[in-house]
């Protein structure tokens, strides 16, 4: 894929995860965090999302995530295959922090990189 097209496909994966950070803000966070703990759905629905979050960034080019160490690209990642594979061992505190603290920043720096157009990814040798 030309230059051009790894760029496509970073703004549309980079605008993926904002819809699925403000569908965590509206699904899960919005609700507060006694209901998140309290009501199974909701960590449900924030797993599904963190699950979406990890694969889109799986579909990020690695020298673009090396690129911008300023989002916490390998811990959202390995969110995600908590979820996907160890299930039974999800802290749904540390899941609630992640959703309602990290994320939030990593948004903020992923609309930063979409702003000032930064989408490129350093040439190859």
């Amino acid at each position: 894929m030309n230059q051009a097209g790894d760029s496509n496909q970073v703004q549309r994966t980079l605008k993926d995860i904002l819809d699925f950070a403000d569908e965590v803000d509206q699904y899960v966070i919005a609700l507060g965090e006694s209901n998140f703990h309290e009501h199974r759905p909701t960590e449900y629905v924030a797993e599904a999302l963190l699950h979406r979050i990890g694969e889109a960034i799986s579909r990020l080019p690695e020298d673009f995530t090396a690129a911008h160490p300023e989002v916490s690209w390998q811990k959202m990642k390995s969110m995600r295959n908590v979820v996907a594979h160890e299930y039974g061992f999800i802290d749904y505190h540390i899941v609630w922090r992640a959703l309602s603290t990290k994320l939030p920043e990593d948004v903020a720096a992923i609309e930063r990189i979409l702003r000032h157009g930064d989408l490129s990814t350093p040439a190859s040798p």
